[in-house]
């Protein structure tokens, strides 16, 4: 799928072993949230992993979550380890019935950790992809309540996204969590840009 080349297995997905081995893996800056304890990308969102990312999220290829939630395993068994439970990012509810799914949650349950929904995206909020920093930050602000059906009372949860490119999405989610009482906030995503 990435390289375009003929897949000498197409029953055994639609990305070639030579795709999947181009993928960079990422060397995260030390984080930079007042709120996230640590946090792990797999590979850094360029060349073959950047179109996997956007095959699994825009042309709906959920075939794609098994292999890829296989990266996030390895490369973030640190921030796996000894958390309560796994967060998904959520999505609008418009925008979830437009796409079909949830990406975050899809990767959230093959991380063999529980999977808590203890976030609700209460804002539709434009696309962060063509924003700056700042702009990040501030449309995201108020765009996350905590679950009222959901506790995180003094537990480690993981927060579970495809990309991190500033970090604010998932800052603002983390946010959210302890003030609704989590004791720690680690964050995964397939990628960093």
């Amino acid at each position: 799928m990435a390289c375009h080349a003929p897949l000498d297995s197409p029953l055994h997905g639609c990305v070639c072993p030579a795709c999947w081995g181009t993928i960079v893996p990422a060397s995260l800056p030390p984080w930079s949230s007042a709120h996230i304890t640590a946090g792990v990308a797999s590979g850094r969102y360029e060349a073959a992993l950047r179109d996997v990312i956007h095959a699994f999220k825009y042309e709906g290829r959920r075939s794609l979550a098994p292999p890829l939630a296989a990266l996030m395993r390895e490369a973030g068994q640190r921030v796996l380890d000894g958390c309560d439970s796994v967060v998904p990012v959520p999505l609008h509810p418009w925008r979830r019935l437009r796409r079909g799914f949830n990406q975050a949650r899809d990767l959230a349950e093959r991380l063999d950790r529980p999977v808590a929904d203890a976030l609700w995206r209460i804002r539709a909020t434009p696309s962060q992809m063509a924003l700056h920093a700042d702009a990040r930050r501030t449309n995201v602000r108020g765009a996350f309540v905590a679950s009222p059906l959901v506790t995180v009372d003094d537990r480690i949860v993981t927060l579970v996204d495809d990309v991190r490119t500033t970090g604010a999405t998932l800052d603002a989610c983390a946010q959210v969590l302890l003030q609704a009482g989590a004791k720690e906030v680690r964050a995964l995503t397939i990628a960093i840009a």
